[in-house]
């Protein structure tokens, strides 16, 4: 995974882009009846029941906007709210949080989304040891957002991108002429670029799981691509623990508690990001 850092200059960017992009050379509904004198207090009400996410990242983009903008914290990330919570009261110029209001209720609503999300598939879980995983299958440019959400709805982030994990999937195995040769090929580019990555290996197959345990001491994690609960179980046996496991493909609410009871360490859903309804909050003026 990224580092802290890392992580902190995306977070850093998706702020000063989604500003650029909703305010522009001004917010000029305020500028024309607000003014600039003005000071203001707002509440973020809860409208609906789930998990709440964002408050941080609203920090955040408060202290972008106007550093001289105070948060008064009521509730915080990770905790279940219902209709008529209030999550936290800002203050301070009124221009400055109408200029953020937007930004802060966006990111808000959808990562308390999928941070509910996140918190049902891991209540599903409960009583195994496999934990769920998050893919890339998320919203381009908020990547960051997405799964810092699955953080605080309990889940664990899967890699963040093309550069922090090698991952050889289906077409990376087709193209470089087998799986044996995938695997080689990238032991011998991580040592020449000297880099030090874990790789990720899919396997479709019973067949193609045991030509990767060839290779195991160079394979960090072995995905159980799209495999029925027979075959799933089966191949949990045979990789031991040479190598951790992660099933995914297609796992839903109705099939995620009988695929972590085949002994899997991880199940990946794209689901918890690609597939949610943004939860209901609304700044309000008090």
């Amino acid at each position: 995974m990224i580092s802290e850092a890392q992580f902190q200059i995306e977070i850093e960017g998706i702020i000063a882009n989604a500003i650029r992009e909703d305010v522009g050379d001004g917010d000029h509904s305020s500028l024309a009846c607000i003014p600039a004198t003005a000071t203001g207090k707002a509440k973020l009400l809860v409208k609906d029941e789930g998990i709440l996410a964002g408050c941080a990242f609203a920090k955040a983009v408060f202290a972008y906007v106007d550093p001289s903008l105070k948060v008064e914290d009521i509730l915080t990330d990770g905790d279940a709210v219902k209709y008529g919570d209030i999550a936290f009261y800002v203050s301070g110029s009124s221009q400055s949080i109408l200029k953020a209001e937007r930004l802060v209720l966006n990111a808000m609503q959808r990562m308390s989304a999928i941070a509910t999300k996140t918190k049902f598939f891991v209540n599903l879980l409960e009583g195994t040891d496999t934990k769920i995983l998050d893919t890339r299958k998320t919203t381009p440019g908020i990547r960051a957002l997405e799964k810092w959400a699955v953080k605080i709805g309990g889940g664990e982030n899967h890699r963040f991108a093309l550069y922090d994990m090698i991952m050889l999937k289906d077409n990376h195995i087709d193209f470089a002429g087998g799986v044996t040769k995938a695997i080689l090929k990238t032991v011998n580019y991580l040592k020449e670029e000297q880099r030090d990555l874990k790789i990720i290996v899919e396997a479709r197959s019973l067949d193609e799981i045991k030509e990767i345990l060839e290779n195991h001491e160079h394979v960090y994690r072995i995905l159980i691509d799209n495999f029925n609960y027979e075959d799933t179980r089966t191949a949990v046996a045979l990789i031991g623990d040479k190598c951790l496991t992660e099933s995914s493909g297609g796992i839903n609410e109705e099939t995620i508690r009988e695929y972590a009871l085949c002994g899997v360490d991880y199940i990946s859903s794209g689901a918890l990001t690609h597939s949610v309804y943004n939860l209901d909050l609304s700044l309000k003026a008090v």
